[in-house]
């Protein structure tokens, strides 16, 4: 079906805070939209409201036509208790709730029609049956249960379909959250951070999908290359100044024309700045000269000196009259509000003192986990080097990381870390901050020799203000538990830095900062990441290839 989604002046946001309004979208089959902007901008409430599953504050949504399938794939991939990956896939697609609303058809069809004595029938079952049925067969729910293990081994998951989605690692639940993707079929899509956890192979399937849509797709990531690739148009929500704007054109387009828009912004405030305080000086020397000069006749001429005193007086109107000028031309300048300065992520990574030469040593080594073997595999990382680590889904990496940093004893050769090695990790689960701990509170237990006071300042420079540092750690979003971390390297000295996917849940802004801060940090660097435009922006001088239990070096 083609579909057609319309959004009139929205305003969206949660209790008594908007954090967008007036917003007005359009999207026609064969859009992809791209909504940008920091993290609680609303990105993630506009695709609620998108879908239905919130009210806006103001405004409206409409489809045309009115029953198009819309489907709304949030961020986190809520793995239920006691959920196969066959109903997860069933409830992600859709197919789930059209079955349930056909089979609840299937059933009033026994029952007799409610009827009205004034105007008769009121419903009609078969009416309501027919509807059902059409969308059953439209959510692609008669053929699922074929096409699901086709995709599933597609996509290199040799899962059972009845298996829990509780017993799966993260990369595998990115691959079967992919695969509900890609099996489902929906007039409009809605995604929210579709590329958290997919390795590069599951990158490529995804723009592959999205870009051969025949429908509209509204999305919501923080991955420069996957929208470079994949979108039309680039919505962005600035939260700073209250504002949103479409810009036409891809992202890269977008990235341009933003860079100009402010740079004009600049000069325009700039310019006007400038004739405003050369009008204000000149008026300021005026009135000086007129004070001088009233003061000056009163001082020198004599009382009977009246033509003096006359020219005096007249002089002294003659420079108040430029005066009254003056301001009557700087209050006919045209006002021009100043830019507002953008909060940005600005931080460093702290340093320690200089590890052993040898930081870590891998000699002949294996490592099993379950039915998984990684090895055997000799490498050394020595002090300062830099190195990038790639591969798919499970082939190993995190089980590497654990080894090099000697969290994973081995079963058959030798590990060992060096000495004098201060670790500083962003781990793929961000499971250095976590429970009911207030933040704040758990935050402190790891720098302990930092007052409490400098403590919330530093989280507050990393956007983490009141609301934040006195909730439950577990209660703040992926993106906020993501700064958190980030905060902890710069509190605590470190000298071997370990990043395993720290791109995930960080808006483009914080990713471009941590990209900065990589830069400068000058100790031994461990680097785990699928994102393409970060594996081209950090500077490495190794790179390492994992895959299938096997570590190779390019």
């Amino acid at each position: 079906m083609t579909a057609t989604l319309v959004a009139k002046g929205l305003a969206g946001g949660y209790a008594h805070r908007t954090l967008f309004e007036s917003l007005d979208l359009t999207v026609a089959p064969g859009d992809v939209v791209g909504v940008v902007g920091v993290n609680g901008a609303g990105k993630s409430t506009l695709l609620r409201i998108l879908a239905g599953v919130v009210e806006p504050q103001a405004g409206s949504v409409t489809l045309a036509p009115g029953d198009a399938f819309v489907g709304w794939l949030p961020q986190e991939h809520e793995r239920l208790e006691g959920e196969t990956i066959a109903a997860y896939i069933a409830r992600r697609t859709g197919c789930a709730a059209a079955t349930s609303e056909m089979d609840a058809a299937a059933a009033a069809l026994a029952e007799p029609p409610s009827t009205s004595p004034e105007t008769g029938p009121i419903i009609d079952p078969a009416d309501t049956y027919s509807t059902a049925l059409e969308r059953w067969l439209a959510s692609g729910a008669a053929d699922l249960d074929e096409r699901l293990p086709v995709v599933l081994a597609d996509l290199g998951l040799t899962l059972d379909p009845d298996a829990l989605m509780t017993s799966l690692s993260g990369g595998q639940a990115a691959r079967v959250a992919l695969a509900a993707l890609l099996l489902s079929r929906f007039d409009i899509v809605l995604l929210d951070e579709p590329t958290n956890d997919l390795d590069l192979d599951g990158l490529e399937r995804l723009e592959s999908f999205v870009t051969g849509l025949r429908g509209g797709a509204v999305l919501v990531s923080h991955d420069r290359e996957f929208l470079a690739r994949c979108v039309t148009r680039v919505l962005e929500l600035d939260l700073v100044q209250g504002a949103n704007r479409v810009f036409g054109g891809g992202y890269d387009s977008y990235l341009e024309e933003r860079e100009t828009a402010r740079r004009h912004k600049r000069e325009e405030y700039d310019e006007f700045a400038e004739k405003k305080a050369d009008l204000v000086g000149r008026m300021r020397v005026q009135r000086e000269w007129s004070s001088q000069g009233v003061r000056n006749a009163m001082k020198k001429a004599p009382d009977n000196d009246k033509i003096r005193r006359k020219a005096s007086v007249e002089s002294s109107e003659k420079q108040g009259q430029k005066v009254r000028q003056m301001e009557s031309r700087i209050a006919r300048l045209e006002e021009v509000d100043e830019p507002r300065k953008e909060w940005q992520l600005e931080f460093t990574i702290g340093a320690a003192p200089r590890s052993s030469t040898v930081v870590s040593t891998l000699s002949d080594a294996v490592f099993r986990q379950g039915d998984f073997t990684l090895g055997p595999v000799s490498l050394q990382v020595n002090a300062g080097e830099r190195i990038g680590i790639t591969g798919p889904n499970g082939a190993g990496k995190s089980t590497l990381l654990r080894a090099l940093l000697g969290r994973q004893a081995a079963d058959e050769g030798t590990a060992s870390l060096g000495a004098s090695v201060r670790v500083g990790e962003i781990d793929q689960a961000r499971s250095l901050l976590a429970g009911s701990t207030p933040l704040s509170t758990a935050f402190e237990a790891l720098v302990p020799e930092w007052p409490i006071a400098e403590v919330r300042t530093l989280l507050a420079k990393f956007g983490l203000k009141a609301d934040h540092v006195n909730r439950p750690v577990d209660e703040l979003s992926p993106g906020e538990r993501t700064r958190a971390g980030l905060a902890l390297l710069q509190a605590r000295g470190i000298n071997l830095l370990v990043l395993d996917e720290p791109t995930n849940h960080l808006d483009l802004a914080a990713i471009e900062q941590l990209e900065q801060a990589i830069e400068g940090y000058e100790g031994t660097l461990l680097l785990v990441t699928h994102d393409r435009r970060m594996l081209d922006n950090v500077r490495t001088d190794r790179h390492w290839r994992v895959e299938a239990g096997r570590v190779t070096e390019l």
